[in-house]
């Protein structure tokens, strides 16, 4: 099938979809790029989608293993996010990880496709990983200067103020929920200018919760994800790590049902 627009997402899981469970679909998941090539494909059908995300990927795997297999599809839009995983690293050369980043994101500009460069989130209110928050901050300030430097497009993932209630992310505190991802999805589409039929979340109501319940629910949340996770990190083993892309070559992809 030739399709006269082809858009291409790179990155991890964050752009794999994991949080928004999907058992009809590739891995398992949705996520917001699902949804971002859903909307474009709706409003114009010579659409074509790819996804090469795989979660656990670090940045120079993305560059490496995704770049140009996506610049053989001949992209029109491209979406990319990545070092994610490198900031949560114990030791990350921030300077030396966005410099390849930006030849990266020159070489997909290079190609005459839009491309949309996400910054990190700020996980300054998460007891675990907001001590990442200033890594986070360093690293997305060099983002910035590279997406000016390129002619790419910023969507600015740290600004989404809006995302740092804890029904926006998944039980995994990690990942994102599918409300979280029908927000972003919304957000990437509202950049590209582009019109969106997806339902603003609506959000269930916060259960209050007294100290002990919290403590109790943090300690159940270490054992179930942070302890498996940090397991994962000192063995150098990737939740990724026997996973395909979802969508490797330009198809449509699947239209909700309603």
């Amino acid at each position: 099938m030739t399709f006269e627009q082809r858009y291409v997402a790179l990155g991890d899981s964050f752009t794999e979809g994991v949080g928004d469970d999907d058992e009809s679909r590739p891995n398992g998941v949705r996520g917001w790029a699902d949804r971002v090539a859903e909307q474009l494909v709706l409003a114009d059908s010579s659409w074509g989608y790819a996804n090469l995300a795989i979660r656990g990927k670090k940045l120079h795997q993305v560059l490496n293993e995704q770049v140009d297999a996506a610049l053989a599809m001949s992209p029109t839009l491209v979406t990319i996010y990545a070092g994610g995983n490198d900031i949560l690293r114990p030791k990350v050369d921030i300077d030396g990880i966005v410099a390849a980043y930006d030849a990266g994101i020159a070489k997909l500009c290079a190609s005459g496709a839009a491309v949309l460069v996400f910054t990190g989130f700020d996980s300054g209110s998460s007891p675990v990983f907001g001590r990442t928050r200033g890594r986070t901050a360093l690293y997305n300030e060099l983002v910035r200067e590279a997406v000016e430097n390129n002619g790419a497009v910023l969507v600015d993932y740290w600004r989404m103020k809006n995302l740092q209630d804890e029904r926006y992310w998944a039980v995994d505190r990690l990942h994102m929920s599918p409300a979280g991802h029908m927000l972003t999805a919304k957000k990437v589409l509202e950049v590209l200018r582009g019109t969106d039929a997806i339902d603003t979340p609506e959000l269930e109501e916060q259960p209050a919760r007294n100290r002990v319940e919290q403590l109790r629910r943090d300690a159940q949340w270490a054992r179930e994800y942070l302890g498996p996770w940090v397991s994962r990190r000192l063995r150098g083993v990737s939740s990724g790590d026997n996973l395909s892309p979802r969508y490797p070559v330009l198809t449509h992809p699947p239209l909700p049902v309603s």
